[in-house]
């Protein structure tokens, strides 16, 4: 006995830009910057290559689940059609076409763009039931390459509020940092990207780490949140401290911070000295 595999014909129809609308909640930007420039030069000079998906909506025209870059191309082009593949999903299917069909076509994924990607997708799963032993992290982890452990981190990443999500877009918030940022509450999260702001500084891993104890404490402010992200504009970055051996200067029970504060003040006193003289 043999297997045939079956190939189903899709139908590409051109619709008209006016009739498709981005669904509720699309977690991939669409941003008119250099790479859209040369969207629109090679839709204008070789038409739309690719066709998007879509499924009817509810009152009027269609939800373009895949292809919204590709709209906006057309767009600025003044394109006034675009071919669609119409298919006819329920809310969790149409969720994981589209974050399929973008996870494989866009050539660079921001950050927070694969955080709700990933969210959004296990939670179609998770609707849709998700059979057997295979958890939905599971699937995820085989189609993507990612550990189990990073999809669950990048998912941290949708609980934090905008202004260091987009932080963390811009690389002026690193990955682990932000992680561990996220479990912060929305005034604490603000209050950090606002010091960050004020003094142009980026967490470390271990201020974020520090940050999130004393949330944990109950013991975290907005007053510990400056002084601990303006350690580092107090620090110059020229010194090394981890690899200064003065312990035997100081009393024994002096912390490791203490030291640090006092040579700190010191090299301070001895520059102030040295910029006056001059």
């Amino acid at each position: 006995m043999y297997e045939h595999s079956v190939v189903i014909c899709e139908k590409i129809i051109e619709i008209p830009i006016h009739e498709l609308y981005p669904p509720e909640f699309h977690p991939f930007k669409v941003n008119d910057d250099e790479a859209m420039e040369r969207l629109v030069k090679s839709i204008t000079q070789y038409g739309v290559r690719e066709p998007g998906i879509a499924r009817l909506r509810a009152n009027t025209g269609y939800e373009l689940l895949c292809g919204n870059r590709r709209k906006r191309a057309c767009e600025i082009a003044r394109i006034p059609t675009m071919p669609i593949i119409v298919r006819e999903l329920n809310d969790a299917n149409a969720a994981i076409t589209m974050i399929d069909s973008n996870l494989e076509q866009r050539e660079v994924i921001l950050p927070s763009e694969k955080a709700w990607a990933y969210r959004i997708k296990m939670e179609a799963l998770n609707h849709n039931g998700v059979k057997g032993e295979m958890h939905s992290v599971d699937i995820l982890a085989e189609q993507t390459g990612e550990s189990r452990n990073q999809i669950f981190r990048f998912i941290r990443l949708t609980e934090l509020v905008n202004a260091l999500l987009d932080k963390v877009d811009t690389k002026r918030l690193a990955f682990n940092p932000a992680v561990e940022l996220s479990y912060l509450s929305v005034i604490e999260q603000t209050a950090v990207a606002s010091t960050m702001d004020k003094y142009d500084v980026k967490p470390s891993l271990s201020q974020a780490q520090r940050l999130k104890q004393m949330k944990q404490t109950g013991n975290l402010t907005v007053e510990i949140i400056d002084r601990t992200l303006s350690e580092i504009k107090r620090t110059p970055k020229n010194v090394d401290m981890g690899v200064l051996s003065f312990g035997k200067y100081f009393p024994p029970d002096y912390s490791r911070k203490q030291m640090e504060t006092v040579i700190i003040e010191l090299l301070t006193v001895w520059r102030n000295g040295t910029t006056a003289k001059a």
